[in-house]
This record gives C-alpha cells, sequence and structure tokens, in this order.
C-alpha cells in the first residue's frame, strides 16, 4: 500500500508564466485608457469646453484651453501686470464671497 503525501511536485508548464505576463499586460492597459479617460484635454467623447491653469501668478504660468476640437496654448511673457491700460475702478469681496465692482467717475 502506499501512501501519497499533501505536497507533491508539480510540473511547471511554461505558457502558465506567459499567461500571467499577458494578465499584467492587459491590466496596465485599462488603468491606461482609465487615466486617458478621466482626462478632460484628452477624452474625444467630452463636448465641454475646459481651461486648465498651471502655475498661476507665477512667471512660469500657462494657460490651456479646449474649445471642441480645437486646443490652445498660452504661455506667461513673465511681466505679469504690465502692459497698456488704465485703472477702471476698484472690485471689492463681501464677506458672502460675492464681489462687487465699482467703477471711477471720470472728472
Amino acid at each position: 500500500m502506499s501512501m501519497k503525501l499533501l505536497h507533491e511536485p508539480e510540473t511547471e508548464d511554461p505558457i502558465l508564466s506567459v499567461v500571467n505576463i499577458i494578465d499584467i499586460f492587459l491590466v496596465i492597459i485599462a488603468a491606461l485608457l482609465i487615466t486617458i479617460a478621466k482626462n478632460p484635454l484628452m477624452n474625444p467623447f467630452s463636448k465641454q469646453d475646459v481651461t486648465v491653469i498651471t502655475d498661476p501668478g507665477k512667471p512660469s504660468m500657462e494657460m490651456i484651453v479646449k474649445k471642441g476640437e480645437k486646443i490652445e496654448r498660452y504661455k506667461a511673457n513673465g511681466n505679469i501686470g504690465s502692459g497698456d491700460g488704465e485703472k477702471a475702478g476698484v472690485a471689492y469681496r463681501m464677506k458672502d464671497g460675492s464681489m462687487i465692482y465699482v467703477p471711477e467717475r471720470k472728472q
């Protein structure tokens, strides 16, 4: 009478490791597709207009605007607050968060 032990050596099949590698690649591809679908600039099914501002208020500020299928990129020239123009009025932020604009009168 022969007794079998619980732990018998298994024969290793080389195709099993290939199947595991394919599974890993499928998970990576699914993660990349989800990442692309979540990105508002890359989503081809989104009909919304999107504006993304990076580094606001810094000389390296950049603004990306997506309107429909068209994507435009604007870069700051480093001169924040410069340009031609004149003061048109004063804006006040109220305690409730609303903004009030008071135009200046020309005398």
